[in-house]
């Protein structure tokens, strides 16, 4: 009999622990260890929850009973303090030990402050946990003015959320432009239209330089000099990996915990995937390669050498005010003479189309509110499609990308 033993509850560590549960005999044992009170969760979802448009149970994706149904057992409110990798053995919030055959960190990762002064006051957010969603909407609910810091996916998603709650919301980007991962300043600006007409303020290129207020919040002073009323801020600034148990441990950490093409960690018998594990000097930060790291960790937490990760295509989709954003691949390359782009841009439709060609094969794409050329256009990636001629006609509203397929 074998234990695995994963550390997290999040998205990496339960597809682990599904795929585990197909490979491994029936008296081997699988443990999640979670520090939440609460079973596992789709982070992206949390701004429903705060908007109002999803109960806490719905967020759930599965109660605890399928988890022991499956064979996995879902260990809540439990830390992990220290781990020792030469004797197998983990050491836990309340003093106990645990020892492992095999163990998976999918501790995942924490938000990240900026150095901004005065982020110590009541009515300063961020936003990970289930928790700190419950803290955001209560908090919500009861003011007027909220400045969400951070102009990227989840800085987007919660300011529309908190919007819907009640208070008006003032988004500012450091950059010249929002989701400055996921779109290039021409899609931006028709985002930022349609997030402007659903009623959020927005403001690029300025940088915040003060939190504002005795105790509480009572607004935000930028570099600039001027200043923001609000009862509410959030800083969606980025994540930093939790990697402090893995470096105490002895692991070779850099970002993260660095993994090779098993996702093996620096010592025997321990794995890590999802925004714990640097894959080539890469940290993935979005569930696409969670889910794909953790079912090649698994696989090798069962038959070692058995499957192997290459990397995960970059894939990102927003839904935020009606908008839907898809950005695929190399959608926004280093000027360079070897890519070839084509647009499309209509503002009255919210429409935007771009694709990136290299060699003539598409590469990369940003769709903005066309969410059936999405599905498509990742097929032209992973098929590594050539298009000899017409490559304008990719953005062209009648022409039907299958014809390439």
């Amino acid at each position: 009999m074998s234990s695995h033993i994963i550390i997290g509850g999040g998205v990496a560590g339960v597809t682990a622990a599904r795929q585990l549960a197909g490979r491994v005999p029936d008296d081997d044992e699988i443990h999640i260890l979670s520090a939440e009170s609460y079973p596992y969760y789709p982070r992206p979802l949390l701004w429903r929850f705060i908007a109002g448009a999803m109960e806490q149970e719905q967020l759930y994706f599965q109660p605890l009973s399928w988890y022991e149904e499956k064979g996995i057992q879902f260990h809540l409110d439990t830390d992990v303090t220290a781990l020792d990798g030469e004797a197998h053995r983990l050491t836990l919030g309340d003093g106990s030990e645990i020892s492992y055959d095999r163990l998976l960190l999918a501790t995942g990762a924490r938000p990240f402050l900026p150095p901004v002064e005065g982020t110590d006051k009541s009515g300063v957010f961020t936003l990970r946990t289930l928790d700190d969603a419950k803290r955001i909407k209560a908090h919500a609910e009861q003011v007027p003015q909220a400045v969400v810091i951070g102009g990227g996916l989840l800085g987007l998603e919660t300011a529309r959320a908190i919007h819907e709650a009640g208070p008006s919301v003032r988004v500012i980007e450091i950059a010249d432009h929002l989701l400055p991962r996921q779109l290039d300043a021409e899609g931006a600006r028709v985002l930022r239209a349609l997030l402007e007409e659903q009623g959020l303020e927005i403001t690029t290129g300025s940088i915040v330089e003060a939190v504002l207020g005795d105790q509480s919040v009572e607004g935000v002073r930028m570099k600039e000099g001027w200043s923001i009323e609000a009862q509410l801020v959030l800083f969606s600034t980025g994540i930093r990996c939790r990697a402090a148990l893995a470096q105490e441990a002895g692991l070779e950490v850099n970002r993260g915990a660095i993994v090779d093409e098993q996702m093996r960690t620096s010592v025997e018998d321990i794995f890590a995937a999802g925004d714990i594990a640097e894959f080539e000097g890469d940290v993935g930060g979005i569930i696409p390669p969670a889910m794909d790291q953790a079912k090649v960790a698994a696989a090798n937490m069962v038959v070692p050498g058995s499957e192997v990760y290459a990397g995960t295509l970059p894939t990102t989709t927003l839904e935020v005010a009606g908008a839907r954003v898809t950005s695929l691949g190399q959608y926004n390359p280093e000027p360079d003479d070897a890519y070839q782009i084509v647009r499309h841009t209509d503002s009255e439709r919210g429409l935007y189309r771009k694709f990136v060609l290299e060699d003539s094969r598409v590469v990369g794409a940003i769709l903005l509110n066309d969410p059936p050329r999405a599905g498509l256009a990742r097929q032209l990636i992973d098929r590594e499609v050539h298009i000899s001629e017409g490559l304008d006609r990719l953005v062209d509203d009648d022409f039907d990308l299958r014809s390439l397929l």
